[in-house]
Formats: structure tokens, C-alpha cells, sequence
């Protein structure tokens, strides 16, 4: 688990990919109490944005996000070209919601899929805004990739409280040269594929699928969940703020409670982060 497997379909000219999230998913979700329509979305996400920042080529941070006017207004998802992850949702629903709730469309309402690529080596981000057309997560992403790599893409994903996980297939440009039939068959054997058999040991789910193809299987990517605590972050936040602006926040509230809701931490700070902050001699504490 916590990994990317990719492999080739040798005689066919066709690529693909298994995602297997599992000790980094249930560690996302620890602190998190998401409805299941909520984290099921989420897990799909965390899933093909491992599969999609695989193939980083260079440092950096990719971020997904899905943003709508439904009663799940963001999800955000992004790792880096280590493939740490970190993500987060925005929701009304309670945790008890109803769990049948599948359709993105009734989740997010009208939406749009938000990409943003930032290179260590660049001071710009490139970002890419495209409107959600399909009525699930993989449709969604099938038709970002096909039009962004313009060669056919099929995708298959699944998500519990324990894992994330998503099958992968990518048409090649000599693919019907090889074989006519064979981005047909391929995708017709895929499709057969159950959701809790996307959790199988890599070898043994591609030969059920692919049993008469010869499948070439990579070195797997680990993938892992990495989003800790930053306290010198959040204090050098309120030190910009200035001790007037602090001090206030602290009169109001007695307690400075700030939460990073991508990685789910809160940091609380009481009276002392006054002098901590703004010494009275003047000095200035980092």
C-alpha cells in the first residue's frame, strides 16, 4: 500500500497505473469526522493526484482543486514530486449524511476543477481552470487528462475509511498499429474490474484483469502523508500582524486559536505569545 505501481502492456502499445493509498489515507483522515459521500471523494482525489504527480519531472507542488456552490463547496487535494500528500474538504454535511450520495453533481452542484503547478524554479505558478463534465470523480478526471495528454485516458477509482485507490489506462499513439482491437479489449477487461478488488496486491489484480496480455510491472512510488505541525510558521503570521493587532485578537477571545484546515492541526496560544513575540526590550523573537 502507499504506493504507485505502473506498468506497461507490452505488445499493445498501452500504459497504466495502480494507486494503492492506505496507512497515509487513514492517517489524513485521523483528525477528520467527513461524511462518507465526503471522504469517498476526497480518497478518489487523493488517488489521482498521486497518479498524476508521478510523473513530475521536476521539485515542486501540484494541487488539485474542486470547487462548487453544493453542499460540498471545496476539495482540496496536492503532494509534491515526492509524492507527499496532504488534503482537505469543505462541507455541510454532518457525518451522518446519507451515504448514498455518489453523483458529484449532487455533491458539488455547479463546479469547476482548479490545477495549479509550482515548480521550485519558478517564481509564477501555472494554473489551469476546466468546467467538471462527468457525474463522478474518474469521468471527470478521464476527460482532463484525455484533453490534456490528447491520447484516450480510462480510470477507475474507489475509496473507504481504509483506503484510496485507482486503476489507470492510457491509449499510446501506436497502439492501433499494434493492435486494432486492442484499446477495446483492454478497457472492455478493465471495466470489469470490482471496487474492493483495486486494494489486491498489484501482481495479482493485473494478471485477473490482463490474464492473456503480457504486462510489464514497474518499480512501485512510494507515496505517504506528510503534513506536520509548522509552529514557527504561525507565529511568524502573527508577527507580522504586529503586537497592537495580536493583542486585540487576545482581548477578544482570551485564546489565539488557529486551525491549518489542510492538515487538519490546531495552534492555540494564550497571553504569553505576547511577550514571546514582542519582547519588551525591543528585541524581536523568530
Amino acid at each position: 500500500m502507499d504506493a504507485v505501481h505502473r506498468f506497461l502492456l507490452e505488445d499493445l502499445d498501452i500504459r497504466g497505473a495502480l494507486v494503492q493509498l492506505g496507512p497515509s489515507w487513514a492517517a489524513m483522515n485521523s483528525r477528520r469526522n467527513y461524511a462518507a459521500p465526503v471522504r469517498e471523494l476526497l480518497g478518489e482525489m487523493a488517488a489521482v493526484t498521486a497518479l498524476i504527480g508521478s510523473n513530475l519531472k521536476t521539485a515542486g507542488r501540484l494541487s488539485f482543486q474542486l470547487q462548487g456552490n453544493g453542499p460540498v463547496s471545496m476539495l482540496v487535494m496536492d503532494c509534491n514530486e515526492q509524492l507527499h500528500l496532504r488534503g482537505m474538504a469543505k462541507s455541510e454535511l454532518s457525518a451522518d449524511a446519507d451515504a448514498n450520495i455518489a453523483r458529484v453533481g449532487d455533491l458539488l452542484g455547479d463546479g469547476r476543477l482548479v490545477l495549479t503547478l509550482q515548480p521550485k524554479t519558478a517564481q509564477t505558478p501555472y494554473q489551469s481552470v476546466v468546467p467538471l463534465v462527468g457525474d463522478t470523480l474518474a469521468a471527470i478526471f478521464e476527460h482532463y487528462l484525455t484533453q490534456s495528454e490528447q491520447q484516450p485516458a480510462r480510470l477507475w477509482l474507489a475509496a473507504t475509511a481504509d483506503t484510496a485507490c485507482g486503476l489507470f489506462l492510457q491509449k499510446l499513439p501506436n497502439a492501433d498499429v499494434l493492435d486494432p482491437d486492442g484499446w477495446n479489449r483492454i478497457e472492455q477487461l478493465a471495466a470489469t474490474v470490482h471496487r474492493d478488488e483495486l486494494a489486491l496486491p498489484p501482481a495479482t489484480l493485473l494478471t485477473r484483469l490482463f490474464s492473456a496480455e503480457i504486462v510489464r510491472l514497474f518499480e512501485p512510488r512510494q507515496a505517504s502523508w506528510h503534513c506536520p505541525r509548522d509552529e514557527e510558521k504561525v507565529r511568524n503570521m502573527l508577527l507580522s500582524l504586529g503586537r497592537e493587532e495580536v493583542e486585540s485578537m487576545l482581548a477578544d477571545a482570551e485564546i489565539i486559536a488557529i486551525e491549518d484546515e489542510i492538515c487538519g492541526h490546531e495552534y492555540r496560544f494564550g497571553a504569553e505569545i505576547i511577550d514571546e513575540l514582542f519582547p519588551p526590550d525591543g528585541r524581536i523573537l523568530h
